[in-house]
């Protein structure tokens, strides 16, 4: 299983705003000088998040980006699955009737347990743990 950049990099984006939470909002350029990433990506990144109501935004001169709850409630699953087109190791573990031996695949169930055990974890951790460092390597 791999996570595509939108996931990874929403990521990085939320980890910002939650470093500022309960602050101004947070401007786009500084989103993009902490992360790296350019304005434009961090745009489409952005608007994902607030149709998913998890980032909202201030227009004006002091105007900016903010999460709409507080870090503790949200979960790293809440980001990577609204970001993410696909969250699942096969497309046959996470949508049935996709494959035409799904009855008699071998492999279905460890597949089905694996996406499990990963939605387990995305779904344990909090943007707050990441921001308070509990998961730096």
């Amino acid at each position: 299983m791999r996570l595509s950049t939108r996931g990874r990099y929403g990521l990085h984006a939320m980890y910002v705003l939650g470093c500022h939470y309960g602050e101004d909002p947070v401007s786009l350029a500084e989103i993009s000088k902490k992360t790296g990433l350019s304005d434009n990506y961090l745009e489409q990144l952005i608007r994902q998040l607030k149709l998913a109501g998890l980032v909202d935004s201030m227009r004006g001169t002091h105007g900016g980006y903010y999460l709409t709850k507080d870090p503790k409630d949200i979960t790293v699953g809440d980001i990577l699955k609204n970001l993410e087109e696909f969250f699942g190791a096969t497309e046959c573990s996470v949508v049935d009737g996709i494959c035409s031996r799904e009855g008699s695949c071998p492999a279905r169930g460890v597949w089905a347990n694996l996406v499990a055990s990963m939605e387990e974890t995305v779904e344990s951790i909090t943007l707050d743990e990441v921001v308070a460092g509990k998961y730096v390597l």
